[in-house]
């Protein structure tokens, strides 16, 4: 066996478990109204999505304490462990979304253990995507870390097309009222059956060989300090990452719920241009982070991010006038070039600029920090600017605000022509 299909086999080990956190997240998303409807019902059906909206936002909240935590563990026990545990929590939060009875059954409780579901969730999410792509940019062959490491968030993408195809098989079987009953819960009893098959392929995993040869594992109190020390980069990398949490979030998630509260489109419809855009983001995502290989990660950073600026606001507002199946899959596919074009150089770079002693918990903690404050958030931020300011193109703004912070942060990291900045500008 070659040493690139060791490789290989590797990359598909390590990101079958953030297939089914992407998966898990992306049915929450898609099934946001079925799901306030059975555990918060309100008197308004938009006090009520919020609720559910507000819901899934709450286990973002949770993962930088997985991050730091699950972090230091991982940083000082090993990746193939921890991210075994990571898998193990993701199960059992989704398992307790499947099966709790409605709120007309059980009362209060009913979302009480929905939440905890999504707590536990966003615990074991905190620290899985900087997991997997320290562990892929510690495997990857010299000269090809960005198209290694993309390969986590294309991993992200099948579960997109995935949970898309089964939400499109779902509408075709089941009537609006079937679905909204407990058709939606299908999917998720469908993400907890192929949890032990992933068990399987991630209990393959190697142990990546540049942790092994570390001689010193730190402490959670060593990793604590350094993260002390090291604050202002984590802040920085947050930065960095908010373009891309809220494009991917919006594109994805937010979709389904955009195209039937705000464009009238059917549900058919709407997740078909999500499945779409899951496969979109999955082309365009290895092929910008081999791209960035060859030129760097800084005018990929820089030029999605000014596109994103100039065309997020009049492109949502052109498709609002012009509501339609085609003009919400030509947004969209634009929404997802950007998207592809700056989380390809992103997630990579962040890998670049953590110390290495601390890189889980460093990337993970900026990423989350940053899905916690505005990515998971983007769904009930959106909902509540198109409410609020009664206009339905306010996810534009939402997205345009997210791109000016990562065109400064990425301005800002790459200013200084220290040891840090020059590892970014260097394609590694």
């Amino acid at each position: 066996m070659t040493s690139t299909q060791n490789k290989g086999k590797a990359i598909f080990r390590v990101v079958s478990g953030n297939f089914l956190e992407m998966y898990d997240f992306m049915v929450y998303g898609f099934y946001a109204t079925a799901i306030a409807k059975t555990f918060f019902p309100a008197d308004s059906a938009f006090a009520s999505l919020m609720l559910s909206l507000a819901t899934f936002g709450a286990g973002f909240l949770m993962r930088p304490l997985g991050a730091i935590f699950l972090g230091a563990y991982i940083d000082r026990h090993g990746r193939r462990q921890g991210l075994l545990i990571t898998l193990g929590l993701m199960a059992i939060g989704t398992l307790l979304i499947a099966c709790v009875p409605g709120y007309n059954s059980i009362g209060l409780a009913a979302p009480l253990l929905v939440l905890l579901g999504r707590l536990l969730q966003g615990f074991s999410a905190g620290v899985e995507l900087g997991g997997v792509s320290v562990y892929l940019a510690e495997i990857s062959t010299p000269g090809r870390k960005g198209f290694f490491v993309s390969w986590q968030s294309a991993s992200q993408q099948a579960a997109v097309v995935f949970a898309g195809l089964l939400g499109v098989a779902l509408n075709h079987w089941l009537s609006p009222e079937e679905m909204g009953d407990w058709g939606w819960r299908v999917p998720f009893f469908v993400g907890c059956l192929i949890v032990p098959a992933l068990f399987i392929i991630r209990r393959s995993l190697e142990e990546s060989p540049e942790f092994e040869a570390r001689k010193h594992r730190p402490s959670l109190g060593e990793v604590m300090r350094s993260i002390r020390q090291n604050f202002g980069l984590v802040l920085a990398g947050m930065a960095l990452v908010v373009m891309t949490t809220v494009s991917f979030y919006l594109i994805t998630a937010y979709t389904p719920t955009f195209g039937k509260s705000e464009l009238h489109l059917t549900d058919l419809q709407s997740l078909l241009v999500t499945m779409c855009v899951g496969v979109s983001n999955f082309i365009w995502l290895p092929v910008m982070g081999s791209v960035s290989d060859r030129i760097g990660r800084k005018p990929l950073l820089v030029g999605a991010t000014v596109l994103a600026i100039i065309t997020a606001y009049p492109a949502l507002s052109w498709l609002v006038a012009h509501p339609s199946f085609g003009n919400l899959l030509i947004v969209e596919l634009w929404l997802s070039f950007l998207y592809g074009s700056y989380n390809g150089a992103m997630v990579v770079a962040l890998t670049e600029i953590m110390p290495a002693e601390v890189r889980t918990t460093g990337f993970s903690l900026a990423y989350s920090l940053a899905t916690a404050t505005f990515g998971g958030f983007t769904p009930a931020a959106c909902t509540w600017l198109i409410h609020a300011l009664d206009n339905r193109a306010a996810p534009g703004i939402w997205l345009t605000g997210a791109a000016i912070l990562g065109l400064i942060a990425t301005l800002n990291l790459f200013k200084a022509k220290g040891a840090a900045s020059g590892r970014l500008q260097t394609a590694s």
